[in-house]
């Protein structure tokens, strides 16, 4: 169990406290605290606010005091869930899966279940490495919830250790297809921005100089339509979001994104940004035959292709 203390500082604007807790304890704990879960909190009685029980609609002021008692969490276990998987390789070292949009890769607080890991669990019973602990069982890469595409999964530590290399050094091809706002200025060219968490909202990746690591993102432009471009991408590196934060530096960010798109963006009722991993390469770990593999674009991303092709008539 945690308990902090917290004192609004005085230039603090009036504002809801779910909204306030949620900036402010991501701050103290260094971790993220979305406001699903400061809302869980104040449901269950366990902020007070001036002394007194805090209810989600009430606002904080400067001067305020607000204490706050965290849970211990309760410990997350996988387990096996009979989930269809859409696998395109598989052999006694690894698999590739076809992720849908939506599908999260491992549980964790918030999505302790209905994630590939538990489909995987389901699959392939107790053949999955162990490297990543029973969480991420099998885990060498991961995409977004919402980005869909391939992934490739370990089946033994010796896949996943040589697999994990390759990704260190850059050998492992990853290209991704995507529907960006706006047209670019080149038709092909190469974001090298560094990317690290970002210091005003935990919840975000940003361009930072400071706490961050190296990042380099290849594009080329596929097709153009009114204000919109499908444009292929390959990865020289792997950071969280990393198309998704670059193409935002450039004012081109992917069409559906909730998270790095404008707030005024047309998303064409996407569930998500669309954004698609399509194709994968990589020597084999253990048989060190050359693989190479393509995915079709979802129905999502070709009905707004569609769509936007429509436009242009």
């Amino acid at each position: 169990m945690i308990e902090w203390s917290l004192s609004v500082p005085q230039d603090v604007t009036p504002v809801r406290i779910d909204k306030y807790l949620s900036i402010a304890m991501t701050d103290a704990a260094e971790q993220v605290y979305s406001r699903s879960a400061i809302s869980v909190l104040l449901e269950d009685g366990k902020v007070l606010l001036n002394g007194k029980t805090a209810g989600k609609s009430d606002k904080v002021r400067g001067g305020d005091r607000i204490a706050i008692t965290v849970p211990d969490p309760q410990p997350l276990e996988a387990i096996p869930q009979e989930i269809p998987l859409d696998i395109v390789y598989e052999d006694a070292h690894l698999l590739v899966v076809n992720k849908p949009q939506g599908m999260v890769v491992h549980p964790a607080a918030g999505n302790p279940d209905g994630t590939l890991v538990n489909a995987l669990l389901a699959h392939c019973k107790d053949s999955l490495s162990g490297i990543n602990g029973v969480l991420r069982p099998g885990i060498v890469h991961r995409i977004d919830k919402d980005t869909s595409g391939l992934l490739i999964v370990a089946k033994t530590n010796d896949s996943h250790l040589g697999l994990a290399e390759q990704i260190k050094e850059h050998s492992f091809l990853r290209e991704y297809e995507a529907v960006v706002i706006g047209h670019l200025k080149q038709p092909t060219g190469t974001v090298n921005a560094p990317i690290g968490r970002d210091p005003k909202d935990r919840k975000r990746m940003a361009i930072i100089s400071i706490n961050s690591k190296p990042a380099v993102t290849h594009y080329e432009v596929l097709e153009e339509f009114q204000g919109y471009s499908h444009v292929k991408f390959r990865l020289e590196t792997g950071r969280t979001h990393q198309i998704r934060v670059h193409m935002s530096s450039l004012g081109h960010a992917i069409v559906g994104d909730p998270v790095y798109a404008p707030k005024n963006a047309e998303t064409f009722q996407l569930n998500g940004q669309c954004l698609h991993a399509k194709k994968i390469g990589f020597i084999h770990p253990i048989t060190k035959e050359h693989l190479v593999f393509d995915s079709a674009l979802p129905a999502h991303f070709n009905d707004l292709l569609r769509k936007l092709r429509n436009k242009n008539q």
